[in-house]
């Protein structure tokens, strides 16, 4: 059953730290259904409490004052790389206080259910949905945003990649039982894997550039892994159920994390897979679990369960987790699964908050925030909310750049930015 919406008209003042508003809301036609692109009035809530107990509250100082003063004792030697890192991590998180919702579009008769930031335009986005339509939407233009129409109920798109190789195409795995690679004309140009049986789909994807190759994990186990040509190097089944997403770790392309509902994350060497029992480390979850994403400098790992638990691993100890951040995020059949993912630049982890009553730390009339965590504390730093927006937000990404933050909401695309951005 799908969650009661919670009445505006009871939340809180304090909830809301200031409202925003812009007319003239521009329309877009695709092809299947109107896409409406608009401004639209926005607030944040800035949070310093902390989900873990007995952490210091973080002061986050004006950015000008920490990033000068970082900058002129690294200069004189007087500051390590790091400390000039996190310099520049307050700054930002300062800056998220202006962030709102300037971009937003429904293009999908069903909800979207994956999303993926071109990698050299930071602006262009591509989404995909339940019913198999996939948008790619440049939104710093106002022409109209490509659409590639799928085949409806049972076409769900479960992951998206761009093709780093060749930027004009993206790989795509899907609930039709195919994992392919396709142009912006929504021309297939290969098929990787396609099953023979409807009872047998593609849940998660992921492609390395360097190694040229692509795996793919399906509903019952299975995990694929092909070169870019399409031939087959091993087809093993990994987890007893489910494999919910896949990763290949950005500086060793060769070290692979799979999640699985079967309430499992397993860490893999791929020069060394021998069998199902291969694995380097098997980390296990009280519940199943959604995703599991390293860190763009491949020395952490994030892992989002079904239910209320965030976790941080470290490469230092990849079977152990470094950091654990109660969050509520449960999952139901119809809600595109909550996951938790990192910042490109920046120690921080953006996630979708579903607030539940069971939760201990659940506030009456609680919001439906967009929830930002510093990865080595676990400490919340900021959270977002639009309250025309006030959905379940499933997917968060920020682009390359990591100055935009596009959201998966229902049916609908939010796109974040500072103000000061979108009033130039």
């Amino acid at each position: 059953m799908a969650p009661r919406k919670r009445p505006e008209a009871q939340k809180t003042p304090s909830a809301v730290m200031r409202l925003r508003s812009k007319s003239s809301p521009q329309e877009l036609e695709p092809e299947a259904k109107k896409l409406r692109v608009k401004g639209s009035g926005s607030s944040r809530r800035y949070d310093s409490g902390c989900l873990w107990a007995g952490l210091a509250s973080l002061q986050v100082p004006p950015p000008c004052s920490s990033i000068v003063r970082a900058l002129h004792q690294h200069k004189l030697g007087k500051a390590a790389w790091p400390s000039l890192q996190q310099g520049l991590q307050q700054s930002f998180l300062h800056s998220l206080a202006s962030y709102r919702i300037f971009q937003k579009a429904a293009p999908f008769d069903r909800r979207a259910t994956s999303l993926a930031w071109h990698p050299t335009h930071p602006s262009t986005l591509a989404v995909g949905s339940k019913g198999g339509d996939i948008m790619l939407w440049n939104f710093g233009i106002k022409e109209k945003p490509t659409f590639i129409k799928g085949i409806g109920a049972g076409g769900s798109i479960t992951a998206l990649k761009f093709n780093l190789l060749n930027t004009n195409q993206f790989f795509a795995s899907s609930m039709e039982g195919t994992t392919r690679l396709q142009d912006f004309k929504g021309n297939t140009l290969r098929v990787f894997t396609s099953s023979d049986t409807c009872n047998v789909w593609f849940c998660s994807l992921d492609v390395s550039a360097n190694s040229r190759v692509v795996v793919t994990g399906d509903n019952v186990g299975h995990v694929i892994l092909l070169n870019t040509d399409g031939k087959e190097l091993w087809n093993l089944r990994m987890h007893k159920k489910k494999v919910t997403h896949l990763a290949l770790n950005p500086c060793c392309d060769w070290l692979l994390a799979t999640a699985s509902v079967d309430q499992t994350v397993k860490i893999w060497d791929l020069r060394q897979i021998r069998g199902k029992a291969s694995f380097l480390y098997s980390l296990p979850h009280r519940h199943p679990v959604n995703s599991a994403c390293f860190s763009p400098d491949g020395a952490r790992l994030l892992t989002t369960d079904q239910k209320s638990e965030i976790r941080v691993y470290s490469a230092s100890q990849w079977d152990h987790p470094l950091g654990l951040i109660p969050h509520p995020h449960r999952h139901f059949q119809h809600l595109t699964p909550i996951k938790a993912t990192w910042h490109p630049r920046y120690n921080l982890i953006v996630v979708g908050r579903y607030p539940d009553p069971n939760f201990k730390s659940c506030a009456p009339y609680e919001l439906r925030t967009i929830d930002v965590f510093d990865g080595s504390s676990g400490k919340m730093m900021c959270q977002l909310y639009d309250p025309e927006s006030s959905g379940i937000i499933s997917l968060n990404e920020f682009n390359p750049m990591g100055d935009t933050l596009a959201s998966a909401m229902g049916y609908h695309i939010l796109v974040w930015s500072q103000e000061e951005a979108d009033e130039k």
